[in-house]
């Protein structure tokens, strides 16, 4: 199945964002993540939806978003113009001797560190979702405490 980014354009009203999980409750489809934002415009609010696919499933899911009230624009994001970015925050087991090896790893991966305690690490990732995959199979071996993640927001890049 082929992942899908959609970005839906909401005015900024009670319940947009209950009619369009619905929409994708009723329908059968999956959302692999949901992000809400304030927009470039006052009073909208923009929602990235990734959710996995064919074509034909996310051209339809688009046709409905943009049946429901309160949408105002909906598009669909060819992936290869795609400019996308989740933040994630790991927390690790972190003993003091285990420290320098983590540090490496997170100066490698342009990430930064916002919380030592005794035994842990917190650390701050924004990136690409497939290099966060990427730090967080490396970051495996040292104990994953606690891991949470916003799902993409993304847009298209250029003009």
């Amino acid at each position: 199945m082929e992942k899908h980014t959609i970005s839906v354009l909401v005015r900024n009203q009670p319940g947009v964002l209950q009619r369009i999980s619905g929409l994708f409750g009723r329908r059968g489809y999956n959302m692999e993540s949901i992000t809400v934002g304030a927009s470039e415009r006052e009073g909208l609010s923009r929602i990235t939806i990734t959710t996995a696919g064919d074509d034909r499933a996310a051209e339809q899911i688009c046709k409905q978003l943009d049946k429901l009230v309160d949408v105002v624009r909906v598009a669909l994001l060819p992936r290869r113009t795609v400019i996308a970015r989740e933040l994630m925050l790991v927390k690790l087991r972190a003993e003091p001797q285990a420290r320098p090896d983590i540090f490496a790893v997170v100066d490698t991966f342009r990430c930064s560190t916002v919380d030592v305690g005794p035994h842990s690490v917190v650390i701050q990732v924004v990136g690409d979702p497939d290099k966060n995959d990427a730090l967080l199979h490396l970051l495996g071996s040292y104990g994953i405490l606690e891991l949470t993640r916003t799902g993409e927001t993304a847009m298209l890049r250029g003009d």
